[in-house]
């Protein structure tokens, strides 16, 4: 089974953790391809979660301009076309991009959406956009970047707020507004738990966000009464096995919960998450569950399916690419 250029939907992944080689030089000729092997691409394991985090400041040190973020939305999209992706959600934190640079928040976001718009109709991939906010944000800043997403959903392809960082260290307390008014403004929500810290993680953003799509949340197969409930509710994760190896959330991809956790009836998707610190491809991901965990044509077929129904894409952006998946698979 050739997995390469099977259509795929990616959900979880972050596009300033996206940057090859070629993009970053791009950017700043300066750095050779020793510093970016040593700064930029993680080891294949973390200490923890934290440690991983560091290898993500390089990359939003570069993208501090128009022109650095009109590249990385390129090079990820030329990425993905080579990975067969044919719907994908990218995620990233506007008020980091303009932190140090003269850029405002919604400059970030309007050249984001705009080159995303642009490269999706050269490519014919589907993409939608998820603003992140930060687990170290104050409840203002939460706020900040939750306007942002709603300022901007109605003219481009901002369909989502998330909120990303150390969840061990920054409960979800100072966030909760900002997830009240995505939801009330009918925006999507996602929310990275059950990564590095545990189960009651998942719980808490469930309770506190109204989010029925958790990033990782790997940790939720330690709580039996949690995993009924998220299968119960349909409440999709999105796993990303290589990163949850190098972050040290699980041993192994052998020991990885996913098989468990679709064995319980929750609905899960494969991502990448962060393809240049992990230097993984979506496709790689595939083929590494296949060949160490067994996965078949028909797991893909449904995880991919199961992943769609998650998505923050309108019917008709659904039904096309249903209609993809379904008669691709079928066809292998």
């Amino acid at each position: 089974m050739d997995l390469t250029t099977l259509p795929k939907v990616e959900l979880h992944s972050h596009l300033d953790c996206c940057l090859s080689y070629g993009a970053v030089r791009r950017i700043d000729p300066r750095i050779t391809r020793e510093r970016y092997a040593r700064d930029f691409v993680g080891p294949e394991r973390c200490p923890s979660l934290a440690d991983f985090l560091g290898y993500t400041m390089n990359y939003r040190a570069l993208l501090q301009s128009e022109r650095a973020l009109r590249i990385a939305v390129q090079d990820v999209f030329e990425q993905m076309s080579r990975d067969g992706v044919a719907y994908v959600e990218l995620r990233f934190a506007p008020l980091v991009h303009a932190a140090d640079s003269s850029m405002s928040g919604d400059e970030v976001v309007a050249y984001v959406a705009e080159e995303t718009a642009a490269q999706a109709a050269a490519t014919g991939i589907d993409a939608r956009l998820i603003l992140c906010t930060l687990r170290d944000y104050d409840t203002e800043r939460s706020l900040e970047t939750a306007r942002l997403a709603v300022r901007h959903a109605g003219s481009g392809p901002v369909a989502g707020l998330d909120i990303a960082g150390d969840e061990i260290g920054f409960p979800l307390d100072g966030h909760v507004p900002a997830f009240a008014l995505a939801r009330e403004a009918g925006l999507g929500v996602t929310v990275h738990a059950g990564e590095s810290g545990g189960p009651e993680n998942v719980r808490e953003a469930l309770d506190k966000t109204g989010t029925r799509r958790i990033g990782h949340g790997v940790h939720s197969v330690e709580d039996r009464e949690l995993l009924a409930r998220l299968a119960e509710e349909r409440v999709h994760l999105e796993i990303c096995p290589a990163s949850n190896v190098q972050t040290s959330a699980v041993p192994s991809l052998e020991e990885h919960p996913v098989g468990r956790l679709r064995e319980a009836g929750v609905p899960v998707g494969i991502s990448t998450d962060a393809r240049a610190v992990t230097n993984v491809r979506l496709t790689r991901e595939y083929e590494r569950l296949r060949d160490v965990l067994g996965w078949t044509q028909a797991d893909f077929a449904q995880m991919n399916l199961d992943a769609l129904e998650a998505a923050f894409a309108p019917e008709d952006v659904k039904r096309r690419v249903r209609d993809v998946l379904v008669h691709a698979y079928a066809e292998v």
